[in-house]
């Protein structure tokens, strides 16, 4: 039976780039994001290059939906965790005005992280699989604007080097693709490439996904580095 790659948070940028590069080595694909309505364009775009894969639509959000999505998809390999906001005008205040309201939204994006490790990870030890995740440059930068999602980029990334660390002599890698500008192809880039008198031009601003994920694969396969940071800020 092929290996598992679940790919969380799928979408035409990172997450697809990510599902094609595992797919080429032979892994089924199993993409969960908040809605469906795009997966059958996923689905249709992998089958062409050849990669088995399956769509779910799951808020990870919601324990319960995520977890019995997880239970769906069977045994897992692989979990590449990149779920985010897109809303860029739900973004919260900057630091020094950050609010307990507002760290507390900023850590639904954390938690689901340690539910789907807990869940999958006696599987993934068994397989000797790996756990990735994408997370913001504000996780070591500091970057005042974005306010409480620095605090949540901060926690997600030391908990995968922490993971990392506690893993690696159980043969399962963890690791985290810190990243400082606009994916390609993402909806974060759409939204922004539509609206250049709010956020200015993309030129020297944007990271190929397909380079991202190829440095993704190859952290999987060497093991000899937890993170790997992405800028162009």
């Amino acid at each position: 039976m092929s290996p598992t790659a679940v790919v969380l948070g799928a979408g035409p940028g990172l997450g697809m780039s990510v599902a094609h590069r595992f797919g080429r080595e032979g892994y089924d694909v199993a993409l969960i994001s908040r809605g469906g309505a795009r997966h059958a364009r996923y689905l249709a775009e992998l089958a062409d290059a050849g990669v088995s894969a399956r769509a779910f639509a799951a808020d990870v959000r919601d324990r319960e939906q995520l977890l019995s999505t997880l239970d769906a998809v069977g045994p897992v390999d692989v979990v590449y965790y990149g779920p985010g906001a897109t809303d860029l005008n739900d973004m919260p205040g900057e630091i020094t005005s950050t609010t307990r309201a507002e760290a507390l939204a900023a850590m639904e994006w954390l938690y689901p992280a340690i539910d789907v490790v807990q869940h999958v990870l006696p599987g993934v030890i068994e397989r000797g699989g790996g756990l990735l995740f994408a997370g913001g440059l504000s996780a070591v930068l500091p970057m005042p604007v974005l306010g409480a999602l620095a605090l949540s980029s901060a926690a997600l990334r030391n908990y995968a080097v922490t993971l990392n660390a506690a893993l690696a002599e159980k043969g399962v890698f963890a690791g985290t693709l810190t990243i400082g500008g606009v994916v390609e192809r993402g909806d974060i880039h759409k939204l922004v490439e539509s609206r250049p008198e709010q956020f200015g031009g993309l030129t020297g601003h944007t990271l190929n996904p397909d380079d991202i994920a190829e440095t993704a694969w190859q952290m999987f396969v060497k093991r000899d580095r937890a993170e790997e940071v992405f800028s162009v800020l």
